[in-house]
């Protein structure tokens, strides 16, 4: 075991979902027998007395232990032990309830068989509080001998004051705002909290007493007549000193040793402080980690003191003022810590968590008496050991295969998961709060079905689409599943946002537990499946468009098929011209036509928008798949041979871009109207403030134009970033297109498909912090440096490892264009870090290389709607040398470009 583990010499866990808090444990002769008891209390009501007497170090809560165990049918805020009951000096228990405070006495009954002795309690008086209490405090207020009073706080600052079975005074804390932990100083006869204006702050006993009482207070504000509030009146509650610590307090506690100076101690978030009686500091240590208890108690060096103190992770420190001189581990993570003397073992540290692990344990070590047993020698048979290490490599390798934690078929083994789509759209729609300016907005319904095999423990089922389609509810949480156990939902899904979707699917997944024999909580496993939505969710059929401003023509090595085949959804069976051309409208207004050639193998889709584009693509090559899969044709193939539209895709990057840097200057803006607007407040309640008063000089109508100007900025920024997230779903929807034109161009695998996919589309949702633009910028510098480079000075140039907003797109556009000469010259996408042969390749109809020095000169290709740059090799001189040299200093990452 570890040096620093404190060592368990009693430990029990209380109850059964109990909660548990700093003063619900305490450590006091309850019983008046000459030795310490453990009294706790919780939340739960239930009052418990524990008198621990192990037979080893280590051994969990025996029969006798329990002294009482008693539901008092009420949470049970604070327990303390002290002389409460008057005529009397025999220690009494004080239990704090929220509304109630009672004495009890504890007594025990000698056995006279086997059970051993048993004890009850006996209620000696109760106050019935007017107030909800937080917490409590006792002494001998005023100086008084041979008893204790009691103080109570209430939520609302009131300290209400008891003296044994009769109730004193009550007093309401001046600045009162939230109730702070409470203590008494007997040797100045005075009580200390911190305020909710973090400062620790000392009130008299006697200014208490003194001061108007709280009942007559409320009384007086009732009043009309001045005259009556003047008689009524009394002093005023006036503090005695002032300590502003910065922070909140958890605790405070009174340190009168003899061999140490009187002090108050004070825990603070991230420090705990050490004050003198009039409030100076003695000194203050700053922690390491979050504290959650303290106590100070007595050391064994005159003029010190030592402070035990448990923090959020799991650690007891033990400080000599401010040197650590001890840490140790606990199993747990203490509330309320205290030092007890049991069974005749002085220092013993009792601890308490919030779930209601006690625990007894000391600082120390014991002694090991384990001893490794020796060793057989036998001959090592070497061949056996290469033939077993090539085995497990074997393993190993196959294992970082499928780079996964589970295999596939052992996570379906567990539970299944089946998302079914309606195949008709909803008689009546559900669509909830939908953006769309449509009359309809239809909706479709989702069956999901969950089989479980094994028993499920606590699933949770969450649906996720794509904004801006939303769905009636995307979270459901089931009981427990047992084998065989099957459970369904049924949800709908629609068009929420006014744009089209950049996907139509959607992803369903299960998170659930399974029990085993080591780990009966269960371990975490997860299961999911993906489904597709249909087109007519975000489109409907409409009259096709004769002009467009985009064009795409997609070639397939099959015969062309009819559009009533292909899109039987959408094609009306009256109509004939339908077989060759089709009309699709988005429900956001967009058009989309798509024709087929009789003729020749190719079809071609048009829309005045580039992004709009992408889904009738993308739909249109599924399903000539799917029809060509169901014919049993295997070779079926689609291929691209126009130019890809890259100018079109750079402009909805900058209009992306725009945005962003829109954002940026209204967070500026607001940020300054912020502050000016603070500024003039503060100039304001200063006036406001000020005994002689003086003209505000404007300064209200300055505040009101400020606040309109935050308002008007606030709306506009709001605006922006509504047109934020629809230019990159725009953008999103472009880029799935030109991934897909890159990838029918160039005929790529599906693996260089995916590392295509997730250079261009690293971000589901994109954020002020991290944008798409310097995300892809990177991804594609990392392409260019490694499996794209034309040499190995490219791959020795390092990338920058920070990502930040760039000044403009430029830098991105121009690495777009490079990939795509690359990708023409025969590059090939791979993950593998060593450098791809470059092979040359026969460029497709109108695309040519892109130059990438100066030493290539660029001319114009007509009869196209881009400039197209032609290579012409220039004469050697004798500067190329050094211009050759300088090229690869022109860009910052490292990618060799000139243009």
């Amino acid at each position: 075991m570890s040096l620093f583990k404190a060592r368990d010499w009693w430990s029990t866990v209380l109850g059964e979902k109990e909660e548990f808090d700093q003063g619900c444990l305490c450590v006091a002769d309850v019983v008046n027998s000459g030795q310490d008891k453990i009294i706790v209390g919780s939340y739960m009501g239930y009052l418990r007395i524990f008198n621990p007497h192990p037979t080893k170090p280590g051994d969990g809560v025996q029969a006798g232990d329990l002294l009482l165990e008693v539901q008092l049918r009420e949470p049970i805020l604070q327990v303390e032990v002290g002389k409460f009951v008057s005529g009397t000096e025999v220690l009494h228990l004080a239990v704090l309830h929220c509304r109630k405070l009672c004495v009890y006495a504890v007594s025990g009954t000698l056995g006279n068989v086997e059970h051993g002795n048993q004890y009850q309690i006996k209620l000696m008086y109760e106050h019935n509080l007017q107030r909800t209490a937080c917490n409590m405090t006792y002494g001998p207020f005023g100086g008084v001998k041979g008893r204790d009073l009691i103080c109570i706080q209430s939520m609302d600052g009131m300290l209400m004051l008891f003296e044994q079975e009769s109730y004193a005074f009550g007093r309401f804390l001046p600045g009162f705002l939230l109730p702070g932990p409470l203590t008494y100083s007997s040797r100045t006869d005075s009580f200390i909290t911190v305020s909710s204006c973090r400062q620790v702050e000392s009130y008299k006993y006697q200014v208490l007493a003194f001061a108007t009482d709280a009942d007559e207070r409320q009384e007086n504000r009732n009043r009309k007549e001045t005259e009556q509030q003047k008689l009524s009146s009394g002093k005023r509650l006036v503090v005695d000193w002032v300590l502003n610590i910065g922070e909140q307090a958890l605790d405070i506690c009174i340190v009168s040793f003899n061999q140490a100076v009187s002090s108050v101690f004070v825990l603070g978030e991230r420090n705990f402080f050490c004050l003198k009686d009039n409030g100076q500091i003695r000194f203050m240590k700053k922690l390491d980690c979050s504290p959650s208890c303290f106590l100070p108690y007595c050391s064994v060096t005159e003029g010190t003191i030592n402070t035990l103190v448990g923090n959020h992770k799991n650690m007891l420190h033990v400080y000599q003022d401010v040197t650590l001189k001890w840490a140790t581990q606990l199993p747990h993570v203490p509330v309320s810590v205290k030092v007890a003397n049991l069974q005749g073992l002085r220092g013993v540290i009792v601890t308490l968590s919030d779930s209601g692990h006690l625990q007894c344990s000391y600082l120390g070590t014991d002694p090991s008496l384990f001893q490794a047993p020796r060793i057989e020698s036998r001959e090592i048979n070497y061949e056996e050991l290469d033939a077993e290490m090539k085995q497990l490599q074997k393993i190993i390798r196959e294992a970082t295969k499928t780079q996964d934690i589970l295999p596939e078929c052992e996570r379906q083994k567990d539970l299944i998961v089946v998302a079914e789509v309606s195949p008709e759209l909803d008689a009546e729609s559900q669509a909830i709060d939908s953006e769309v300016k449509a009359e309809a907005v239809p909706s479709v319904t989702v069956k999901i079905t969950i089989q479980s095999r094994v028993t499920a423990q606590k699933p949770k089922l969450a649906v996720c689409v794509q904004a801006p389609l939303a769905v009636t509810c995307d979270q459901f949480v089931f009981d427990n599943l047992e084998p065989d156990a099957s459970e369904t939902v049924v949800l709908s899904v629609f068009l929420k946002g006014n744009c089209p979707p950049s996907e139509l699917e959607g992803n369903v997944v299960v998170s659930y537990s399974t029990p085993t024999e080591l780990n009966p909580e269960g371990i975490l496993k997860v299961a999911q499946c993906k489904f597709r939505l249909p087109l007519r969710l975000i489109c409907f059929p409409a009259q096709p468009s004769k002009t467009a401003n985009h064009k795409l023509t997609i070639d397939t090595n099959k015969p062309s098929i009819s559009l009533l085949t292909i899109f039987p959804d959408f094609a009306d069976q009256s109509e004939d011209d339908q077989s060759n051309v089709l009309g699709f409208q988005f429900l956001t207004g967009s058009k989309i036509t798509l024709l087929v050639s009789k003729t020749s193998q190719r079809y071609r889709i048009q829309s005045d928008q580039l992004e709009d584009l992408w889904l009738i693509t993308n739909e249109l090559t599924l399903r000539l798949e799917e029809h060509f899969k169901k014919q049993n044709c295997k070779d079926f193939m689609c291929t691209f041979s126009g130019s890809i539209p890259l100018q079109e895709y750079f402009e909805l990057i900058d209009r992306h871009f725009e945005l962003r840097l829109n954002a940026e200057k209204f967070r500026e803006l607001l940020s300054e109207r912020a502050v000016q607007f603070r500024a003039i407040e503060r100039r304001l309640l200063t006036r406001f403030k000020d005994k002689t008063p003086a003209p505000l000089q404007h300064l209200d109508t300055l505040l009101e134009g400020t606040f309109r100007e935050v308002v008007a900025l606030a709306d506009a920024a709001e605006e922006n970033q509504a047109n934020v997230f629809q230019a990159f779903t725009k953008l999103k929807s472009a880029t799935h297109l030109v991934v897909m034109l890159i990838s029918l161009w160039q005929k790529l695998s599906t693996d260089q498909v995916a590392i295509l996919e997730a250079t261009f589309l690293p971000l589901a949702q994109d954020t002020q912090e991290l944008g798409w633009e310097e995300t892809v910028d990177a991804a594609i510098s990392y392409l260019l440096r490694t499996c794209l480079s034309k040499n190995s000075k490219e791959q020795a140039l390092t990338l920058t490892s920070e990502l930040c907003i760039p000044k403009d797109t430029s830098r991105l556009k121009k690495h777009i264009t490079l990939l795509c000469d690359r990708l023409a010259k025969g590059g090939r996408l791979s993950l593998s870090t060593e450098t791809t042969t470059q092979q040359t390749v026969v460029m497709p109809g109108g695309c040519t290389t892109i130059p990438e020095s100066d030493l290539e000169e660029g001319t114009i290709v007509p009869g196209t709607n881009h400039m197209y740059i032609t290579k012409q090799k220039s004469k050697p001189d004798s500067c190329s040398q050094e211009i050759q040299s300088k090229i690869w200093l022109l860009d910052v990452k490292g990618i060799p470009f000139c243009h």
